[in-house]
């Protein structure tokens, strides 16, 4: 270790910066450990061969190839275009109009089970993504919560 370095095991500022006692980070200067983002990658790939993510992987490719989902999406999107260019001229009756013609058609959207299946099974990944994230906080914090006790 070469002299330039010390321990900030004592009180001192560094000119006028608001950091004192502490080494200050900014989120580009963190520098993320190699092994966590290792572990982290590892964590993704396990829950891509989850059953919840194949069976929205196979949902998203049926659907895809889905002419008569297809077919409502692209009428769904064109009528909300058309929302917008009625909203500019500020003509609420045929905004109306067109938004009883979108509700229909996401009903009929919503009654193929394909698609029902393939929202509950986006749920489910966020749930799982959710659960992970809280039990590595709660960990976390427990950890941290156990070494400021001592």
């Amino acid at each position: 270790m070469s002299g330039q370095h010390h321990n900030h095991d004592h009180d001192h500022h560094h000119g006028n910066s608001p950091c004192s006692q502490m080494e200050c980070y900014t989120n580009t200067e963190m520098i993320v450990r190699e092994d966590i983002l290792e572990k982290a990658k590892e964590l993704a790939e396990l829950i891509s061969t989850s059953n919840e993510v194949q069976f929205f992987q196979q949902a998203e490719k049926q659907i895809a190839s889905n002419d008569q989902i297809q077919v409502l999406i692209s009428a769904i999107k064109k009528k909300q275009k058309e929302i917008v260019a009625f909203e500019s001229f500020e003509n609420k009756k045929m905004v109306e109009k067109i938004e009883k013609e979108i509700d229909e058609l996401q009903d009929q959207l919503d009654n193929i089970p394909i698609v029902n299946e393939f929202r509950q099974s986006q749920e489910d990944i966020n749930y799982l993504l959710q659960l992970i994230m809280t039990v590595i906080r709660d960990t976390v914090s427990e950890k941290i919560t156990v070494e400021t006790e001592n």
